[in-house]
């Protein structure tokens, strides 16, 4: 090998060489048998043979050889690179020498503000060898040295998008591509993109399912487990987490880790991916997709759990609050919410006369604002109640002229026709009322009207409003609901017979029956349950509003 002809003025530069090195992916290829290959020319070793002899032909004095083996070229965040610059910075070397463009960066916007401005302002000769680029020499290849950058940029998004194809195929396929698999599963070794149970793992995430199940909440099973020093993730797979304020979190589990568990739908056999991307090929951060972007393939692997269960822990999920460990726990915590605000309702703790009272949330927030009311009843007097009413309720649904007028009405409302023409005229009619205000407003400007006159048909078109909304909220519920009526009836009646014979229901067994409940300012409560059966019988018989 000879070396490049310098100019006169550069020979009398003592160069300091650093050598940089760079071999990712993108220069790999399969053999006919799934085994990875890396290209010869582009290997670690044959970059460095070729580099140190052209360093050692030229006289040069070698300082350093920078290597970053696996890492792409569309991203200057490697770790050798990052050295390099920093002894640049503190002038250990002065040339840098590569085997060609592609191996300091595919990136042509980074790669040409490397070697047209930040090596000349800090005076670095760049070489790269088999590009005949040599930002020393006025020659002709450093003048397409951009278009070559543009090429080899060119090349990694064409990549990016091939790899990016073939991964959307395979997950459409319902193949696993993640990287480590979730808690209770494993990589089946005879197939790569195939998950199987683990069996030491899945007998943790069965209980945890169970206990929750069972109405344990998450803290509950958080210190269960904790107490019992169940193996957690980082132990089974002999992983150890840091994280930023130094804390070791091995070997303990917490309310996150237990509650992405309980949400995970891939313990059900269904394989959910590209939940998360990166913005493109030039940027490693990752973004979250929305969740029409999901891709979902149902009954890929053996299931954990079965998708009946789980739709049941879905429903439960939502009303576990976390809450401090030295506070007792209600039953309707979580399920209680202000009429006016729509906010939460909280119960606070214990006086020293032993009375529990409630608190709208918003309100305590803006004590001062008037958004809202305090709403501080007493919680003992509505869990009482409230549960004597759901016993009346119950025993009135163990006759039988009661559930004939209640299949009656079932059947009236079940009328899939006559539920879309009543949602439909209940549109209408919101529209039509605030269309109304509008026009009012505007004769309340153009004085048409006085102001007295305006806050009186204000007042009770926005009460008209809410009444509307609020049947039109129910029927699109019952619309909804419509075909599970049969086995939501079965599962029902499961249900109260089970309250009935307990003394004092569980939590488990309420949030199974009851959506939310609303209190009003005036004491009235409102009631919604999770069965239309239920929903008619107290609106026929108005059962459930005075138990405050």
């Amino acid at each position: 090998m000879h070396c490049y002809k310098t100019l006169d003025n550069i020979n009398d530069v003592i160069y300091q060489v650093g050598i940089y090195i760079r071999l990712s992916k993108e220069d790999e290829k399969k053999d006919i048998y799934g085994k990875t290959l890396v290209i010869k020319s582009e290997s670690v070793k044959n970059q460095k043979d070729l580099l140190t002899n052209y360093v050692r032909e030229c006289n040069y004095n070698l300082v350093d050889i920078y290597i970053d083996d696996g890492y792409t070229g569309t991203n200057f965040e490697r770790p050798d690179f990052q050295r390099m610059i920093e002894d640049i910075l503190k002038g250990k070397i002065n040339m840098v020498i590569t085997k060609d463009l592609s191996r300091l960066g595919r990136d042509y916007i980074k790669t040409g503000e490397y070697v047209e401005k930040w090596f000349p302002e800090h005076n670095v000769r760049y070489v790269a060898l088999t590009d005949n680029i040599d930002t020393a020499l006025d020659s002709s290849n450093n003048e397409i040295a951009p278009f070559k950058s543009l090429l080899n940029d060119m090349y990694a998004k064409d990549l990016s998008k091939k790899i990016r194809t073939a991964l959307y195929t395979k997950q459409r396929a319902g193949k696993w591509v993640g990287g480590c698999p979730p808690f209770g599963y494993k990589i089946n070794p005879e197939d790569k993109n195939h998950l199987v149970i683990d069996e030491e793992e899945s007998v943790i995430v069965k209980r945890m399912f169970k206990l929750f199940l069972n109405g344990n909440s998450i803290q509950e099973i958080v210190n269960k487990f904790n107490a019992e020093k169940v193996s957690t993730f980082s132990i089974t797979r002999q992983r150890n987490f840091e994280r930023k304020n130094g804390y070791n979190i091995y070997g303990t589990w917490s309310c996150t880790t237990i509650k992405r568990m309980l949400k995970n739908r891939l313990y059900t056999g269904d394989l959910i991916q590209n939940r998360r991307s990166r913005i493109n090929y030039k940027f490693r951060k990752v973004v979250v997709n929305k969740e029409e972007d999901w891709i979902i393939v149902e009954n890929t692997h053996e299931a954990i759990i079965s998708k009946k269960d789980f739709k049941k822990i879905q429903q439960l999920l939502p009303n576990q609050k976390r809450r401090n460990d030295k506070k007792e726990y209600r039953l309707l915590d979580g399920i209680l919410y202000c009429y006016e605000c729509k906010h939460h309702i909280g119960i606070r703790a214990r006086n020293k006369y032993g009375y529990s009272y409630m608190s709208c949330n918003y309100y305590r927030k803006f004590p001062k604002s008037k958004f809202c009311t305090a709403h501080g009843f007493s919680y003992d007097i509505l869990e009482k109640n409230l549960f004597n009413k759901l016993k009346e309720i119950f025993l009135i649904l163990n006759t039988k002229r009661i559930k004939t007028i209640v299949l009656k009405k079932c059947n009236k409302y079940h009328n899939n026709i006559n539920i879309k023409v009543i949602i439909k005229k209940l549109v209408c009619e919101i529209d039509n009322l605030k269309s109304h205000l509008d026009k009012m407003y505007i004769d309340k400007l153009n004085k048409k009207i006085d102001e007295v006159m305006f806050d009186r048909v204000y007042s009770k078109t926005i009460e008209d409003i809410k009444e509307k909304e609020k049947q039109l909220s129910e029927t699109q519920e019952c619309l909804k609901n419509m075909g599970n009526s049969e086995n939501n009836d079965d599962e029902l009646y499961k249900l109260i017979k089970e309250f009935l014979q307990l003394k004092c229901p569980t939590r488990e067994l309420i949030i199974k029956l009851i959506k939310r409940i609303e209190i009003h300012d005036d004491k009235t409560v409102d009631v919604y349950f999770k069965f239309n059966t239920l929903e008619i019988i107290n609106n026929t018989y108005n059962k459930i509003s005075d138990v405050l």
